[in-house]
């Protein structure tokens, strides 16, 4: 009996220190390290500065959260790697990006060439109950953490050094691309040549003819003023994304759960205001940009003979790359 009673009180004291631990941990102050590769003009980056500054006023400076813009600690891929080695943080980027890891295959539908409607189909589609299963195997498999899905962006246009206007002027355009297999095997199909290239360095890649093309949305062209190099711009419009709350799973996990809820919130207002100034900036950017190189548009752009000539191009990803049948279930949301 008296042995029964003496396991029990070191049980007692072993989960009360737990406890204490644990409760010293949530209090200790931590800065933590965010990362993202758009301009700090760019309404990514308004919305990485707004989620540090709710995180630290509703922990009351407990935790800080520095904004690192414009691929001060490297491209997406590299940030990714650095989240897995506990050297950041957070990346606040696309969700396309996750398709750019070994892992993250699943996420190749998010770039599907007119796929989506507008940014709450997308999202309504993504945080869907049919895809949260495909969500939690890439989380695994590529050790990220999806925080929250929140923030839209301008659909990806293109810019070229010639006007582009059908199929057919595709063919042996040298472009540069995001590292996504969908969008290189979209453009391979149309005849270009992709290629990949940092955004840090593509305004000088098209000023030096290394390339001809490149298919960045709107905001991003008039913020890296790439009409300085480029002459033409397309609205096709072809593909859209959502930045994505990426954070490191050690973190997560050792956070407690009203801390994670703070964390949530932040990044839900943090995507509400990107979606409302990307939205206010797609009012004026295209007029923006008319001033320096020439916008085309449909009728003149046969965006009928493009959706034409890619359709059934990823029929063979539908149960191999994600899951049999979610394309037909997006079409249908």
């Amino acid at each position: 009996m008296k042995k029964t009673m003496v396991v029990l009180m070191v049980a007692l004291l072993m989960a009360t220190s737990a406890f204490a631990q644990g409760a010293k941990d949530e209090a200790k102050p931590m800065t933590l390290k965010l990362g993202h590769i758009r301009d700090t003009e760019h309404p990514t980056n308004k919305g990485a500065e707004l989620f540090a500054k709710l995180v630290e006023e509703n922990t009351n400076g407990r935790i800080k959260v520095q904004v690192y813009a414009n691929s001060q600690l490297g491209g997406i891929q590299e940030m990714f790697t650095q989240i897995k080695t506990n050297d950041l943080d957070f990346v606040y980027g696309g969700i396309n990006t996750l398709a750019f890891i070994s892992g993250g295959e699943a996420l190749e539908i998010t770039a599907i060439p007119f796929l989506y409607r507008d940014y709450d189909h997308m999202r309504a589609c993504l945080l869907s109950a049919e895809f949260a299963p495909a969500l939690q195997k890439a989380e695994e498999a590529t050790g990220l953490k999806i925080l929250n899905i929140a923030g839209d962006t301008a659909p990806r246009g293109l810019t070229a050094n010639r006007k582009i206007t059908t199929p057919n002027d595709f063919k042996g355009l040298k472009i540069r691309t995001a590292a996504s297999d969908t969008v290189v095997r979209t453009m391979k199909k149309l005849g270009a040549l992709p290629q990949q290239i940092a955004l840090a360095d593509l305004w000088m890649a098209m000023k030096t003819n290394v390339v001809d093309a490149q298919e960045n949305g709107a905001i991003t062209v008039n913020n890296n003023s790439f009409f300085e190099v480029q002459s033409y711009y397309m609205r096709t419009d072809y593909i859209r994304d959502i930045e994505c709350f990426y954070m490191s799973p050690a973190l997560y996990n050792k956070l407690s759960e009203a801390d994670r809820a703070i964390l949530l919130d932040a990044s839900e207002k943090a995507g509400a205001l990107v979606t409302s100034l990307t939205a206010k900036q797609l009012e004026t950017v295209y007029q923006d940009l008319a001033k320096h190189m020439t916008v085309v548009s449909e009728p003149e752009l046969r965006l009928d003979l493009f959706r034409e000539a890619l359709d059934g191009l990823f029929v063979d990803w539908d149960g191999t790359r994600w899951p049999k049948g979610m394309l037909e279930i997006f079409k249908g949301k």
